[in-house]
């Protein structure tokens, strides 16, 4: 199943996510799982979420797999949600 994490940044948080965005990145790229990542832009052009699409056996396989983010780990995030989702264009 592919599952959407939908992560919102705390504001003011952008030197949270540089700090950690190494370790962030090295995260995903060691996990099959991620099928794609990018983050969201702000108005400004500044990073200010996270977008991950997982493919996934359930969805504590996906919360696993959130819970172990760095970025998640060093308090960045205000919220994170995941959404089961169906892919049908790509």
């Amino acid at each position: 199943m592919r599952v959407a994490l939908i992560a919102k940044d705390k504001p003011g948080h952008l030197n949270v996510r540089m700090d950690n965005r190494p370790d962030h990145v090295a995260y995903l790229k060691a996990n099959e799982i991620v099928e794609q990542a990018g983050p969201f832009l702000d108005e400004a052009g500044e990073m200010c979420g996270s977008l991950i699409i997982l493919n996934v056996e359930d969805m504590a396989q996906a919360q696993a797999f959130a819970d172990g983010d760095p970025y998640g780990k060093a308090g960045l995030f205000e919220s994170v949600e995941l959404i089961a989702w169906n892919r049908v264009i790509g």
